[in-house]
């Protein structure tokens, strides 16, 4: 399959010069994503009379076409995956995702509606192809594995965060300062610089991502494109019953049933695996923990993925942003989270080696347990600031600041480690399908973000006391069930 080693020559900080392909490659993605990302609702619901129109939606509509897209983006990194694998290598999916992802958002840079969700459909579609092959092709540059692969995914991450601090700054200030199309077509110009450098990158990966040719490859690719054309035409069918009025659908009633069938598939599947495989008694009781460690995430997103969402409405119409007589773009407060990150991940990684060393780093059932209740904190904080918000009155920015301060806290908590878990828990001849379901679990809580935020329309405060006591409840389950659950675990930490 790939190339067992990357090229020798220059390094990049120590690690493979591939590694700064990688890192900019993502850079630049998540430069695009998170930048249209922080416009998206604003621009769903801005009035379509004014100087910067948009296109005039209720928050209820909004937010749910809000969470389909951001869940639609996860869930479709299984099928990228599948044909980086099956298909076209990592490298061809990768710059094929990009190309699709740059032409999603130039479509979004026209303005009528017709070109702005089929420019939603594309990024999704390039996203789904380019994000989890970029993860598979920094894991090839380390065939040896150990300490430093962990360093070059710590780098790495890094990139990551500094693309989605720089595009809701940059993003934000032309969309939301000037035209929100002008947004769009920037978040368009970044992915296509990194598509320009990781092309260019070539030559420090040697052959990884490079899928050899085999037999029955021919024949597999063509049974792939139509598969493919059918359920796109199967989708576009539907679409248009639903916008004809045919189908007397609501945008909430599709993400609802989506969520309950992504819920039902998955649980479907773990008792599967649990009552029916030949796994070890161990093993299928292993997959029970990552089935609960399933439902916690999805929980936590639920919360957190609200970022962009309720927690930008609230910045947009609530939040006090004028500074030296300027007004501050809402979506800039969609890079605290990142720049926190950035702060804050070498600390948690230093707490946790510390912990270990003198034998009292917490199991990851508890660190879920922890990351829920900093979900819980950074809701509780942005209550009691959507109080006086809910009055009449501008809050101060130091509200969200220190929501999102939580909120990182927690996701430091929740996100590496449960990734990590996973593939400790998971057997060999499974870790990819269990990673695929930690994506899954990131989609599920992306949809129900997107469905609780509907109901924003009713005031701030009584939405984010309800996530409030929603993602305590939770917190206080997980803790309590952290010491029987660990009996499961084995040997896993």
């Amino acid at each position: 399959m790939n190339q067992i080693g990357p090229p020798l020559g220059t390094t990049f900080f120590g690690h493979p010069r591939g590694l700064a392909t990688l890192f900019f490659t993502e850079m630049w993605e998540r430069f695009s994503y998170y930048g249209m990302r922080g416009l998206l609702i604003l621009f769903l619901t801005a009035t379509t009379i004014s100087e910067n129109p948009g296109m005039g939606l209720d928050a209820a509509s909004a937010a749910a076409i809000y969470g389909l897209y951001t869940a639609l983006v996860y869930l479709l990194a299984l099928p990228g995956g599948w044909v980086a694998d099956n298909i076209w290598g990592q490298r061809k999916a990768i710059f094929i995702g990009g190309c699709i992802i740059a032409a999603g958002h130039f479509s979004m840079a026209l303005p009528s509606d017709a070109t702005f969700f089929a420019g939603l459909i594309l990024i999704v579609v390039g996203t789904g192809l380019l994000k989890p092959n970029v993860s598979t092709v920094v894991g090839d540059l380390y065939p040896e594995g150990g300490a430093r692969r962990d360093a070059g995914f710590s780098i790495y991450y890094m990139g990551i965060n500094l693309g989605g601090f720089l595009g809701p700054l940059l993003v934000g200030y032309f969309g939301e300062g000037m035209n929100w199309h002008y947004g769009f077509g920037l978040a368009g110009i970044g992915m296509i610089a990194g598509l320009i450098q990781f092309r260019m990158g070539y030559k420090h990966l040697g052959n990884i991502g490079i899928l050899p040719v085999y037999d029955g490859l021919a024949a597999k690719e063509r049974r792939f494109y139509l598969y493919t054309g059918i359920t796109g035409a199967i989708i576009a069918a539907f679409a248009l019953l639903v916008s004809s009025g045919v189908i007397d659908v609501s945008l909430s009633q599709i993400a609802a049933t989506l969520g309950g069938s992504i819920l039902v598939v998955v649980a479907a599947f773990f008792l599967y695996l649990i009552i029916f495989s030949k796994h070890t008694a161990l093993e299928k009781k292993r997959f029970g923990i990552i089935f609960w460690l399933f439902l916690l995430v999805s929980v936590f997103w639920a919360g957190f993925e609200q970022a962009g969402s309720s927690l930008n409405l609230f910045a947009e119409s609530g939040t006090d942003r004028v500074m030296f007589g300027w007004e501050m773009p809402a979506s800039w407060f969609q890079s605290v989270n990142s720049l926190f990150i950035i702060i804050m991940a070498p600390v948690f990684g230093s707490l946790w080696v510390f912990l270990a060393r003198i034998n009292r780093n917490p199991s990851f059932l508890y660190k879920f347990a922890l990351g829920l209740f900093g979900l819980a904190g950074g809701f509780f904080v942005l209550a009691w600031g959507a109080s006086f918000a809910d009055q009449g009155d501008l809050v101060s920015p130091a509200w969200l600041t220190v929501t999102y301060f939580f909120f990182t806290c927690g996701e430091l908590c929740i996100s590496p480690v449960g990734m990590s878990s996973v593939t400790k828990l998971a057997p060999a001849n499974r870790v990819g399908q269990m990673m695929g379901v930690w994506f899954v679990g990131t989609a599920l809580g992306n949809l129900i973000a997107g469905l609780a935020a509907s109901d924003v329309g009713s005031g701030f405060q009584p939405l984010f006391w309800q996530v409030t006591t929603f993602a305590a409840g939770a917190a206080i389950i997980a803790l309590l069930a952290a010491p029987f659950l660990k009996k499961f675990t084995g040997d896993v930490q």
